[in-house]
């Protein structure tokens, strides 16, 4: 069996110009990174912005498990059989990040014969758009350091400062460090943080930024730290926007890849979605949306994590109103959710099935909370039973929800025009009727239960005494109308990984709350989430090589 890496280096590309012209994309509305990847200029948004909107189809997925969902292939796959079946339909994805690439997740290309190409440039450099963001904020770190040993004007307290450093890659180590160690002209002492650039606010600011202005209007409403005083100091106080504008010039731009059929994919943008808002920038999405009839995104990790951030976030800040939603499970995945060993998740096993098929009912009820039309699709394993997709449809359709097996990972585009049918049919027959779960005019806390109660199923919230004086003190500062951003284990709709299932009697713990005031929400953070994640014992970069050839291998 081929790997997806050798799928990927033996596909047959078409030149960038000619996938873009299929979507009246001319030349000089690319700026050209070699011959098969492009930025979409700022002129191409004015050609375009007055065109109606194609219809939005979000693609999300039950709690991620060992066994495997196999969302972005989904995605890709559901594309490119959109595309066979005679629709122009353009697909909206996010970047990956260097760290799981090397760590423990992999990329984000899709997988199989649902891919978008060229895979290893995405997955490693692409066009420098996370380089760009980490430049950005940490020139933001910098100047800061400076201000403060350049005679400290803002009166800004060291024991206050909350813009942490960033590095796109896996780093335990760098959670927590100590700077300006050494004389006296190396700075003042503090201790300092590092998170992963996915999770750096520049990086939210960048995927919810209209344009330019809006980008620079929203750079210098970073908090960096409070003075003296308690007051909170700003990116723009210390007059690092400019600058900062000037490294992210080019990043702003949308991307311009294919898929292994040639369906146009707008890549852009890459926040993690259990510690950041987890969608692509609303630039490329709304792009897309004029340039083609039908636009598959999606979001990341389970439901309760991605979609509730595109549905609550990313829609409500730029006015984008979903179509539908396709949620991704595997039978291995539900019986896995079922309590069945990972070794033994070949084996037909209903009982099981029906015990893990309460979390794939449980985002069935979420999504359906927004007024949002859902499909249900199966990847599909040689090992799934008849039976098993049987009781799974019934399931399914029971609660008002298409249902369709997806072949797309073996066959491409071909294995998911099942998928795509039951697609078009909704977007047809079932009307939307999309709204946020929760008003602006809400209080922090309010919207915080909201979130923990309908969507992940708790009895409740518990704050630790900094999240308390946290919430009041943002409220105070009039930043109580925003929605908040939850960072929570992907693993389970509570926030302890090990309660698989759909958790019952369990209460969320926040233990921390800040504001990303550039970005317009408030960051819940909740047990013991990482924005700076480790290594595995044995991480995939073990098997990342260039051999003889100059041919990257192990990249999956």
């Amino acid at each position: 069996m081929k790997t997806d890496i050798q799928i990927a280096q033996e596909a047959t590309m078409l030149p960038i110009k000619e996938v873009a012209a299929a979507y009246g994309i001319s030349e000089d509305d690319l700026e050209l990174y070699g011959k098969y990847k492009a930025k979409l200029t700022d002129e191409l948004w004015g050609e375009v912005k007055d065109r109606p909107d194609g219809k939005l189809v979000l693609v999300t997925a039950i709690n991620p498990t060992p066994a495997g969902e196999g969302k972005t292939t989904t995605s890709v796959g559901l594309g490119d059989a959109l595309s066979r079946l005679g629709q122009k339909t353009m697909i909206a994805l996010r970047e990956p990040s260097l760290g799981p690439c090397f760590g423990i997740k992999g990329g984000a290309a899709g997988g199989g014969y649902a891919q978008v190409v060229p895979m290893e440039d995405l997955n490693l450099h692409f066009t420098g758009d996370f380089h760009a963001i980490t430049s950005a904020n940490n020139l933001l770190a910098a100047l800061l350091d400076n201000h403060i040993q350049q005679g400290n004007a803002l009166g800004i307290d060291t024991r206050q400062i909350l813009w942490k450093r960033c590095l796109d890659m896996n780093d335990r180590a760098l959670r927590n460090v100590v700077v300006g160690l050494g004389s006296k002209a190396d700075g003042v002492v503090r201790e300092d943080h590092f998170v992963i650039t996915v999770a750096s606010e520049i990086m939210a600011i960048l995927c919810l930024a209209n344009d330019m202005n809006d980008l620079k209007e929203r750079l210098s409403k970073i908090i960096v730290a409070y003075n003296y005083s308690g007051e909170p100091v700003t990116a723009g106080e210390l007059n690092a926007v400019g600058a900062m504008a000037a490294l992210l010039k080019d990043a702003i731009k949308p991307n311009l890849i294919q898929t292994l059929e040639h369906t146009g994919a707008v890549v852009h943008g890459g926040p993690f979605a259990n510690i950041a808002h987890g969608c692509n920038s609303v630039r490329a999405t709304k792009t897309a949306l004029k340039l083609a009839d039908i636009v598959v995104t999606e979001a990341g990790f389970g439901a309760d994590l991605g979609a509730e951030k595109f549905l609550d976030i990313k829609c409500r800040k730029a006015g984008l109103k979903p179509d539908a939603v396709v949620l991704v499970a595997t039978v291995r995945a539900l019986k896995y959710n079922g309590g069945v060993p990972k070794t033994e998740l070949n084996t037909e096993n209903l009982e099981a099935l029906s015990k893990g098929i309460v979390n794939l009912e449980k985002h069935i009820e979420n999504i359906q909370k927004y007024g949002v039309p859902v499909v249900v699709t199966l990847n599909s394993f040689t090992s799934d039973t008849e039976a098993e997709y049987e009781f799974i449809k019934n399931f399914c359709e029971e609660r008002g929800c298409e249902f369709a097996l997806s072949e797309v990972w073996a066959k491409g585009g071909e294995g998911g025009e099942a998928l795509a049918k039951k697609v078009l049919y909704t977007l047809e027959n079932k009307e939307s009727c999309y709204h946020p779960i929760y008003p602006d005019d809400m209080s922090l806390k309010d919207k915080i239960h909201t979130v923990a109660t309908e969507i992940y199923g708790a009895d409740g919230v518990t704050y630790a005494p900094a999240a308390n004086k946290a919430l009041k003190q943002i409220e105070e500062m009039g930043f109580g109308s925003f929605p908040v951003c939850m960072a929570k284990t992907q693993y389970s709709l509570s926030d302890d990984q090990t309660k698989l299932g759909r958790p019952t009697g369990f209460e969320i713990n926040v233990r921390d709350v800040y504001v990303s005031a550039g970005a317009g929400f408030v960051v819940v953070l909740t047990g013991a989430i990482m924005t700076m994640p480790g290594l595995p014992k044995k991480p995939a970069a073990d098997n990342i090589d260039v051999n003889d050839d100059g041919v990257i291998v192990g990249l999956f």
